[in-house]
């Protein structure tokens, strides 16, 4: 089977007014919006869709709350689309943590992306020309979610057998990193192991280089949307990061310059652990006036923070 990645998610939000005013700040394109219902785009296309918590035409929630209520997956093309039909019995299924997911051919469009190359002593790429200064970040497309399983072993086997994921690296029995395809980013899913409380944990869009990653935190965190965690960079796919708590549902992450993998790739065994998760990171973010780090104090550790 062939998906090539997220092409929609649908947020559950208590608040759509705040959850659109979130999406606006974080620099995702406006679409239809009301009262009830917001839909935003990311730049390659993808669909962000926010609708009222009890909205009648939202699937069951996986947990109490604003959350993520479903994931469109899209597929290479109409042959790719009938494998996976075929594998999960319909073209909208409910996977093992509850939550809902649709198929569809992708209609996300390749998306031409200029990063900012980086100097070295002696091997300069970047010649004549300043980096550039982002003064809000503009997402290009969601590049996955993390999810927290009931039941990890059944939700695991579902996605890599069911729907074809690939493992990319693992913590052994609490947390899996999976891609859709064989050859791309280093994940589009990533499950943690939480018995009996299944959830969200965050969803990630990407960006084009770590310019990006902290001109779009800074411009967050100067119009008043709490940090998270970071900025920071992740060990185990390489890629800067910077969470916001976010209205619809959890956190929302920027990140970029994540591994590319292919078929060559062996998965890694890594040990669970707040330098695995972090090989280093800011607690509070940075303060959207000053560009200083913000002085909060920052808060215990706890298993949901480590390993996504």
């Amino acid at each position: 089977m062939s998906l090539t990645g997220i092409d929609a998610i649908t947020y559950g939000a208590a608040d759509v007014a705040e959850a659109t005013r979130f999406f606006t700040d974080w620099g995702l394109k406006p679409g239809a919006a009301d009262a009830t219902k917001a839909i935003f785009r990311t730049e390659d296309g993808t669909e962000i869709i926010v609708r009222r918590i009890d909205d009648p035409a939202l699937p069951p929630a996986m947990e109490p709350g604003a959350t993520l209520r479903e994931v469109v997956w899209g597929a290479a093309n109409e042959a790719e689309l009938a494998k996976v039909v075929a594998a999960v019995g319909g073209a909208t299924c409910t996977d093992p943590i509850g939550l809902a997911l649709s198929f569809r051919v992708s209609r996300r469009k390749p998306v031409a992306v200029s990063a900012a190359p980086m100097n070295a002593p002696g091997d300069p790429k970047r010649v004549d020309r300043a980096a550039p200064i982002y003064k809000q970040a503009s997402p290009l497309g969601v590049g996955h979610i993390v999810l927290f399983a009931g039941d990890f072993d059944r939700s695991l086997a579902f996605y890599r057998d069911k729907l074809g994921f690939e493992l990319s690296d693992q913590y052994p029995g609490f947390g899996a990193f999976l891609r859709c395809q064989a050859e791309g980013g280093h994940h589009n899913l990533f499950m943690l192991s939480r018995p009996g409380k299944p959830g969200l944990n965050h969803v990630a869009y990407t960006v084009r280089d770590i310019h990006e990653v902290f001109g779009g935190g800074i411009a967050m965190a100067g119009k008043g949307w709490q940090t998270e965690l970071g900025p920071g960079r992740h060990p185990i796919s390489s890629a800067y990061f910077w969470y916001f708590h976010c209205p619809g549902g959890a956190s929302a992450e920027y990140y970029a310059d994540e591994d590319y993998l292919t078929a060559a790739w062996k998965p890694r065994d890594w040990v669970r652990s707040p330098e695995n998760f972090a090989e280093w990171a800011i607690a509070g973010g940075l303060d959207g006036k000053t560009r200083r780090q913000a002085r909060a104090a920052p808060p215990p550790p706890t298993p949901a923070a480590i390993g996504r």
